[in-house]
């Protein structure tokens, strides 16, 4: 029969003392190592634009959006969504990529569109959009591409509808991308979809088939018509300047030709105030002089013949070569 075990030997109570404190110890390395183990799973890192939704047991607790390391508890306590918010997405409507399906149903669904006007367009276009809110993104909305191309095409039809053909076709293209960029933030946002719109391209707009090429002359028409314009215009803005210029020219000689004629009228009637004050000194001599002056001007530049009064008793004689010399 065994003995109890104080009455081991001191050598089995040594070996069975040591065995327990190796098991006990490994038990607990193996339990610190296994706990270490699970709590690096809450350790992960963040890639710059991605984001992580953290769910503890399966309720929402926080959005992390650093780069960088991050910790939380360990799953299955805490589970890790990762999305990338800096992602710039596509959709396209009326048209596929590059390639232009109008022969698909669903393009043509997609893209024949009504007017204010009660015209029939066909409206292709493109949207880019990212994730502003990593969780909305995720659990508000039950699929993201669905309800994003629903919504593009409500925003795009009711733009379209405000707008007649002509200001769809070429009038107001800035305005209704504008418009339709705000109707679609507006329904994404009352969805709490946590996106948002980056842009809103027109990519193909034309009329339907059967009258597309009346509305291509109607388009001809108004774009000579604004050549024209645009024409007309110039040369206004080119004649303008010449005009102005030339009417300042003749302003400025008009002045000229006044101050001109001021001055030599001045003159005159100042050479008119003094000879009439030397006249009234000297009547007689003023008026000889005035006479000597006049025909000085009047016969300084003609041959002359004199004739003395006092020869009356003799028979003048003219030179037949100055006679002739004299007429014209």
């Amino acid at each position: 029969m065994a003995k109890a075990g104080g009455d081991l030997p001191p050598e089995e109570r040594a070996r069975r003392s040591v065995g327990r404190l190796l098991g006990t110890g490994f038990a607990t390395l193996l339990v610190l190592g296994l706990g270490l183990g699970w709590a690096w799973l809450g350790v992960f890192i963040l890639e710059p634009g991605e984001a992580a939704v953290l769910l503890r047991m399966g309720k929402y607790a926080d959005t992390r959006t650093q780069p960088g390391l991050h910790f939380s508890l360990p799953p299955p306590i805490v589970t890790r969504v990762r999305i990338d918010v800096d992602e710039v997405r596509n959709e396209d409507f009326g048209f596929r990529g590059k390639e232009d399906a109008d022969t698909t149903l669903e393009s043509l669904q997609e893209a024949t569109m009504q007017t204010r006007d009660n015209n029939i367009v066909r409206v292709g276009f493109a949207i880019q959009y990212s994730i502003k809110d990593a969780y909305d993104a995720l659990y508000q909305v039950a699929d993201r591409g669905a309800v994003v191309r629903d919504a593009a095409q409500a925003a795009m039809r009711e733009a379209v509808g405000k707008e007649t053909v002509d200001g769809v076709l070429r009038e107001r293209r800035a305005a209704l991308t504008d418009e339709a960029h705000r109707l679609l933030q507006e329904i994404l946002d009352s969805y709490g979809a946590g996106l948002d719109i980056r842009s809103v391209q027109l990519q193909n707009v034309q009329p339907p088939a059967p009258v597309r090429e009346a509305f291509a002359d109607v388009l001809k028409a108004n774009q000579d018509a604004s050549r024209l314009v645009n024409e007309a215009e110039g040369y206004r803005n080119s004649q303008i300047p010449n005009a102005r210029a030339e009417a300042t020219e003749l302003a400025e000689a008009a002045l000229g030709y006044r101050d001109a004629t001021i001055a030599l009228a001045t003159g005159e009637a100042r050479r008119f105030q003094a000879l009439a004050g030397e006249y009234r000194k000297a009547p007689e001599i003023t008026a000889r002089r005035m006479h000597i002056e006049t025909m000085e001007s009047v016969l300084g530049g003609v041959e002359k013949v004199i004739v003395d009064p006092g020869s009356a008793g003799l028979l003048p004689y003219l030179p037949l070569d100055l006679r002739g010399r004299g007429q014209p």
